[in-house]
């Protein structure tokens, strides 16, 4: 049976001990977006405005953010990763990122200045994808582990990019603290998102990485400004980078309201809101969602330190309602645009939609402060990178949870 969706409104901070958010604001971020800009592969991601979506749910507007056609590898995370790998060498070699586009950084003469590194992640399939491919691009390897249960596709995608991938016997996040070890025994740099004490600075870097998105969305936007931004998350990193980069932005009570989506056999994050103690909550066990890439059960510590002062409002949310997402995205009305999008880049318009939709959800429309003025911007952070996945749930609706 499936479970109802929970949701948790938590007051913003104030002033006085807010997170600084400079590091992931647009002015600070710039030189990130210039050196994913460098790269040949290199176009903005669409944003669709689905004018007919949102007139049917009774919305100004909805804006989605599609990743599917960032770099040719059908999701956002390798934004993250190849800006981190590139301020990895960067360091090494005693450079700034301005200094190194692509051309340059990927080049035989800077490859023989900084040798050979060993690149380690674990990764749910779209992280683990952006390493291998960043670290083939810069003449570097790379090893990824990813956990039980992992897509084969998403194996295979990764081995392709000449990584040493393998799927293991671990959760998630088991999974990371065997990426962490092996990168001690092993002289490696281990590129994870997932912060925590002592481990910060290469989590950092891959959320600024991020940036670029938001970066874009401005662009694209022009002078609109969104009402409300629905993030999904598994760690909090995408989704802190992205409420800091719109905290900065749009200060103080400009600031749209952001509200953050988990999978509710993965929401941390949720957990902790609830609490509301201080302290961090972690979700453990298998987390058997379809959201895949927020299956993940420890919060980072930079993305909550951000998420605690600037999110609005925390849902925990069953399977269906990102499956929900998928095929709406999927199947537009009259000219709105197609998005494919997969089980976790869904699962913020999925949300949307049902809470416009079902009126037993009312409470949580009237909490969200959704109405007819809303102007709704969502990110489908990743396509079909699991096509049998895909075509199971929007095909034949089959997924575990419902």
């Amino acid at each position: 049976m499936t479970e109802p969706i929970k949701a948790v409104h938590y007051e913003r901070a104030k002033n006085s001990g807010t997170t600084s958010v400079e590091a992931f604001g647009a002015k600070e971020t710039k030189k990130i977006w210039d050196f994913h800009q460098s790269f040949p592969e290199y176009t903005e991601t669409p944003l669709v405005n689905l004018k007919n979506l949102a007139e049917e749910l009774g919305v100004e507007d909805i804006y989605v953010k599609d990743e599917s056609y960032r770099f040719g590898l059908n999701a956002f995370k390798v934004l993250g990763g190849s800006y981190c790998l590139a301020s990895v060498i960067a360091d090494k070699l005693a450079m700034d990122i301005s200094d190194l586009p692509y051309e340059k950084i990927s080049s035989e003469e800077m490859k023989q200045q900084v040798g050979d590194i060993t690149f380690v992640t674990a990764t749910d399939g779209n992280h683990g994808r952006g390493i291998a491919w960043t670290a083939e691009r810069l003449g570097q390897k790379s090893v990824v582990y990813m956990p039980r249960g992992s897509a084969q596709e998403r194996l295979e995608n990764i081995q392709k990019l000449g990584a040493d991938a393998s799927i293991l016997e671990l959760n998630y996040d088991d999974a990371v603290r065997f990426a962490s070890s092996t990168s001690e025994k092993n002289d490696w740099v281990l590129v994870q998102d997932t912060a925590w004490e002592g481990y910060e600075d290469i989590p950092l870097r891959i959320m600024q990485g991020y940036t670029t998105m938001a970066n874009e969305i401005i662009h694209q936007l022009q002078q609109v400004k969104p009402t409300h931004i629905f993030l999904q998350a598994g760690v909090g990193a995408m989704a802190g980078a992205i409420t800091a980069f719109f905290a900065d932005y749009y200060p103080g009570e400009q600031q749209p309201i952001i509200v953050i989506v988990e999978p509710e056999k993965a929401d941390c994050l949720f957990k902790t809101a609830s609490q509301a103690d201080g302290k961090l909550q972690k979700v453990a066990g298998d987390m058997d969602t379809i959201m895949a890439g927020l299956a993940c059960g420890e919060p980072c510590t930079i993305g909550w330190d951000i998420l605690k002062d600037y999110a609005d409002d925390f849902i925990s949310m069953p399977d269906n309602v990102a499956a929900k997402g998928m095929r709406v995205l999927g199947n537009p009305l009259g000219d709105d645009p197609k998005v494919i999008s997969g089980e976790s880049g869904a699962a913020g318009l999925g949300l949307v939609a049902e809470v416009l939709e079902k009126t037993e959800l009312n409470w949580l429309k009237e909490q969200l402060q959704l109405s007819n003025h809303s102007k709704i911007l969502c990110i489908s952070t990743e396509g079909d990178t699991d096509q049998e996945s895909y075509r199971n749930i929007v095909w034949d609706g089959k997924y575990p949870s419902v």
